[in-house]
């Protein structure tokens, strides 16, 4: 019995240092185990606002100059500042700062309290803000400024598009802009457009699309794009509707139109499109809808401008509706005179009436 005590006891000695040493063992492990998790979150909170936007200490106008690899080029896509641009810059709490500023010609512009120019040109918007935020701050003027910038114009992001549009002007390129869109800004195509819009590329463009200057040997094609305007309204085809860009230019061409007056059904003016062949005496007559009763045809006229004169060419036209002489083909601004056998008057003065009929006319588009 006294063995079996002895060997009881020596088991509960043995066994309490032993059980002493695992809980240490678990303590420290598990005080290890919190000790990488919080490292490990604030690792990943660093991360965090490390990559979120606005989170990161302002650059200096050191740190971004004009031409740099920071730099915006505009020629890439980018909305990039450039001399002569209009911008409105907001400080926010801080009305005496906001307001709008003109970059000037050598890229920068100037800030009321601040004591030298700020290096706009060649920055983004958010890049200017930035270099603007850290100079209030620096300066003490504003604890925690708040800034946004916006380009409101931009000599170098315009498309000029011109020729038959409602209001030719200067358009305004911040994003992806098609020929549709800037026709649209135009105001529309005007009622003597034609049927092709001529873009001729500026620099940025032949950058994007991998082309050279024009005076460097490139293909025409590279820099000088026809559209067919018809084609591109009646489908809508997305390969027919271009992406302009900075620097390019758009003409709508005008269609020729032919004047009919005088002693017919529908007097007006034609347009003359390139789809459905040469204007002639006939189709202009049928355009007109024919010759009323009245008509004398055997004294019909072409009334032609040539210069600062203007000519008289007979029409013949009662030979050609016989089939006695040849269909005439008409240009553009000719007048089609057929007088009007009640109106012996006009038949006697000719050009001088046929004019004053044809001034101020409709213009029809076939």
């Amino acid at each position: 019995m006294l063995g079996f005590d002895r060997s009881k006891s020596h088991r509960k000695l043995m066994m309490k240092p032993i059980s002493g040493v695992r809980r240490k063992a678990k303590s420290v492990f598990i005080i290890a185990a919190l000790l990488v998790a919080v490292l490990g979150f604030h690792a990943n909170a660093a991360l965090a606002v490390s990559d979120s936007p606005g989170k990161l200490a302002p650059a200096s106008a050191s740190e971004h100059p004009a031409g740099s690899a920071s730099a915006v080029s505009p020629a890439m896509g980018g909305i990039g500042i450039a001399a002569g641009d209009l911008l409105e810059i907001n400080v926010f709490d801080v009305p005496e700062l906001s307001r709008t500023y003109r970059v000037h010609s050598g890229g920068q512009i100037d800030m009321p309290l601040l004591a030298r120019p700020i290096q706009a040109a060649g920055l983004g918007p958010d890049q200017l803000a930035s270099v603007l935020a850290n100079d209030l701050q620096k300066s003490g003027l504003v604890s925690h400024p708040r800034i946004t910038v916006e380009i409101k114009e931009s000599r170098s992001r315009s498309v000029t598009i011109v020729g038959a549009v409602k209001k030719p002007e200067m358009i305004q390129v911040f994003g992806r802009t098609t020929l549709l869109d800037a026709i649209s800004q135009a105001g529309g195509l005007a009622k003597d457009a034609g049927n092709v819009a001529t873009i001729t590329r500026g620099r940025p463009a032949s950058e994007v699309i991998g082309a050279s200057a024009p005076n460097s040997g490139a293909a025409l094609q590279d820099f000088v794009v026809r559209v067919d305007l018809r084609r591109l309204m009646q489908t809508g085809d997305p390969s027919l509707n271009p992406e302009l860009f900075p620097g390019d230019r758009v003409v709508v061409e005008r269609a020729g139109v032919v004047y009919v007056v005088g002693a017919v059904n529908r007097a007006g003016g034609f347009l003359m499109t390139d789809d459905k062949g040469p204007m002639t005496l006939l189709k202009a007559l049928a355009l007109a809808e024919g010759l009323k009763s009245t008509a004398v045809a055997n004294k019909a006229l072409i009334l032609r401008r040539s210069g600062q004169s203007q000519t008289q060419v007979p029409a013949r036209l009662k030979d050609v509706l016989a089939g006695h002489a040849p269909d005439r083909q008409l240009e553009a601004n000719d007048i089609l005179f057929i007088p009007d056998s009640n109106s012996q008057k006009a038949i006697r003065r000719g050009a001088e009436a046929a004019v004053e009929i044809a001034t101020g006319i409709v213009i029809w588009r076939l």
